[in-house]
């Protein structure tokens, strides 16, 4: 299975943007506020909760981001 011309520009541009000194910035704060939400020690309730549920959700989408475009990119030699 070959990439389409659309999904080898975009993992390209992604690659670009991962060597930035911006990229390295984001996941690093990403990970300090991964610890400080992922603590039930200053959670109110349960909706409180289930936001901070979706937040570490969008960390975790986030931090995996590389990953994910790397597995898509290595399908162009399929």
């Amino acid at each position: 299975m070959s990439l389409s011309v659309e999904d080898e520009k975009y993992c390209e541009a992604m690659f670009e943007m991962f060597t930035t000194d911006g990229w390295k910035f984001l996941l690093d704060q990403l990970e300090e506020n991964r610890v400080n939400i992922n603590s039930v020690q200053w959670t109110k309730d349960n909706d409180d909760l289930r936001f901070r549920k979706g937040q570490l959700d969008v960390i975790a989408l986030v931090t995996s981001l590389r990953d994910q475009v790397e597995s898509l990119y290595d399908q162009k030699d399929l």
